[in-house]
């Protein structure tokens, strides 16, 4: 395998040594290359040019498999707190070496979410996506004041970011537009979480991302 992908999750369990113990156990079919403990720790499980059983059912930018091109980092939090320093700067150092070892551009850092919205939310609204944009570890909307120069529909947007909006069926998900607006939404702008309707900020950022992914062809 030659890994084009790196997808951020978080383990949803009461402790990393929890974590560790059913990610290495060969009866739950459930297994990631890295897991990163809140105090920093860091345990590699399978070899990043090996498959592992990180992300199911999904979709990214048009390629489905994504266990067969991605490397799967997990991350000790529950989703309801933000994420601890010495994780983040953990997490940091790790996605440099991926990212250099392999040649995997910044926009090919994503969540779990982003790939199978809907029926997965990590890394959730708690996870600093700003914090790894600075140093260039993922892809971050320009700040530029204004509205979007075409109101258009965010789905077009977001099916040229990357958001698997057509031609996908995920069991539990009725409607994958509304599953992809809110993973967008936990990643870009969780302060408005709870606001359902398309805002003029979302169709800016949403158009921002698309043109940069637009400008490296």
């Amino acid at each position: 395998m030659t890994p084009s992908l790196i997808v951020i999750h978080y383990t949803a369990m009461d402790s990393a040594q929890a974590a560790l113990q059913r990610l290495c156990d060969p009866s739950v079919e459930v297994s990631a290359h890295y897991l990163i403990g809140g105090d920093g720790a860091c345990w590699q499980m399978v070899a990043e040019d090996q498959r592992a059983w990180h992300a199911g059912a999904g979709q990214w930018r048009g390629q489905d498999d994504i266990n067969s091109r991605s490397i799967g980092i997990e991350l000790d939090n529950r989703g309801g707190h933000p994420f601890a320093e010495p994780q983040m700067a953990a997490l940091e150092g790790l996605l440099a070496g991926i990212m250099c070892r392999w040649s995997i551009p910044a926009d090919a850092v994503i969540g779990h979410s982003d790939m199978a919205p809907g029926r997965k939310i990590d890394p959730g609204p708690k996870f600093d996506w700003k914090r790894l944009a600075r140093l260039g570890l993922c892809v971050w909307p320009a700040e530029t004041a204004g509205q979007a120069t075409e109101l258009g529909w965010w789905h077009d947007y977001a099916d040229s970011f990357g958001y698997p909006i057509f031609g996908l069926e995920l069991d539990g998900v009725d409607d994958l537009e509304a599953a992809s607006f809110q993973a967008f939404r936990d990643r870009f702008r969780p302060q408005a979480r709870n606001i359902k309707h398309v805002e003029n900020e979302d169709l800016r950022i949403i158009e921002n991302l698309a043109k940069q992914e637009f400008a490296k062809f």
